[in-house]
């Protein structure tokens, strides 16, 4: 068990400006800073997943962009890919997908799944030409960065850093802490 020296807080608080899956009232936060080409994030998206069923309205879940380009090229372009989704109300549409078939990235129609999750497609492309996604983007690298995010996925529960292991006994077991 770490000691209080060894915390890392949250340097950001959790707001509205964030993707937010359930309630910031909940008893529970949990933060992802993460990068949709990362194994490990698409490995820790499945364990989330679980954890949001296991705790319902007791958890929020956050989502922050934390693009790794020198090991995931497309890393930037993605997470502008979703927060062009978003401001169409499809964050979370186009994130669980990109999650769900990482694996496959490289092939991916992202036209079609974007027409498929019902954005306007002409819309999402003319707004990922804008400099205000990228913006986005990297402010959430900013605040990973004052956070102390090195890598990802790397999670916050209720402001505190998680360092354990990325499975749904663990995390679950920090939520009740």
């Amino acid at each position: 068990m770490a000691s209080d020296v060894d915390l890392i807080e949250l340097s950001v608080p959790v707001t509205e400006r964030d993707h937010v899956r359930g309630s910031l009232d909940a008893p529970n936060v949990i933060v992802e800073y993460g990068d949709y080409e990362c194994p490990d994030c698409g490995r820790a998206y499945w364990v989330v997943k679980e954890l949001l069923e296991d705790l319902g309205d007791q958890v929020a879940f956050v989502f922050r962009n934390f693009p790794l380009v020198d090991l995931h090229p497309r890393a930037d372009s993605v997470a502008e890919a979703l927060e062009a989704a978003a401001a169409q109300g499809r964050f979370w549409e186009m994130h669980d997908w990109f999650y769900e078939h990482q694996h496959s990235l490289e092939s991916l129609d992202l036209d079609g799944h974007a027409r498929s999750i019902g954005l306007d497609v002409e819309l999402w492309r003319k707004n990922l030409r804008e400099a205000s996604f990228k913006e986005r983007v990297r402010e959430d690298l900013e605040t990973g960065r004052a956070s102390g995010v090195h890598g990802t996925p790397t999670f916050f529960i209720n402001g505190t850093r998680y360092t354990g292991k990325l499975d749904r006994r663990s995390m679950l077991a920090a939520t009740r802490r």
